[in-house]
């Protein structure tokens, strides 16, 4: 596709985190993509940079040198786009700007119970909103344990719209060694979800020895 100055137009994935447990699986998630030559557009919510304190002891004071410290030259060269959640007239609340699709890694519970009825009070919800009225890619990490009937409901809700649904659940047929080994199996398993290829895991039936 091109745009009407006739350059090509850049591939673009929207990241969203929120206040699930499993930040690393978002982080590790963008690292891919930039890795892979995507533009990445960022969106955290609240309780996304709780996580990453808690879980990462990122310092959530100063997010935009936070992203930097991360990121480094991704962010300052333009290829990492961070947008604060408030920010409803961003660039990914429009459907005329295009991106591939959204995944929001992870998704907890009141994200995707905003998103299956159709509220977008914030910039992350509204850039759902967004991929789902335009049809494009909405993959979601839901990470939460016990499930009760509400949630199945909401996400069966979504699944019948069209959205990715990978929980965060790991797999042993691989034999992980490690805690990133877990992690990048499901990390992998949203690349495949966004048809990039990728190297994260070893696939059954590749031969393990």
């Amino acid at each position: 596709m091109v745009e009407a100055s006739g350059a090509t137009r850049p591939k673009r994935w929207v990241v969203g985190i929120t206040g699930a447990s499993g930040a690393i699986y978002g982080i590790r998630l963008i690292e891919e993509l930039l890795q892979a030559n995507y533009l990445v557009h960022v969106v955290v919510t609240e309780a996304g940079w709780r996580v990453l304190k808690e879980e990462l002891g990122w310092d959530t004071s100063r997010r935009q040198a936070a992203l930097e410290h991360r990121f480094g030259e991704a962010v300052t060269a333009g290829r990492l786009v961070f947008h604060p959640n408030a920010d409803i007239g961003a660039s990914i609340a429009s459907g005329s700007f295009q991106v591939e699709g959204m995944a929001i890694v992870p998704c907890s519970m009141g994200s995707l119970a905003s998103m299956a009825r159709g509220i977008s009070d914030d910039l992350l919800t509204r850039a759902a909103d967004v991929m789902l009225k335009e049809g494009r890619k909405l993959i979601i990490v839901p990470r939460e344990t016990p499930l009760h009937a509400i949630h199945l409901e909401n996400m069966l809700t979504l699944a019948r719209l069209g959205v990715r649904i990978i929980p965060a659940m790991p797999a042993f047929y691989y034999k992980p060694q490690s805690m990133d080994e877990m992690i990048n199996f499901l990390v992998g398993k949203v690349l495949d979800s966004m048809s990039i290829e990728h190297q994260l895991f070893r696939r059954w039936g590749d031969d393990l020895t």
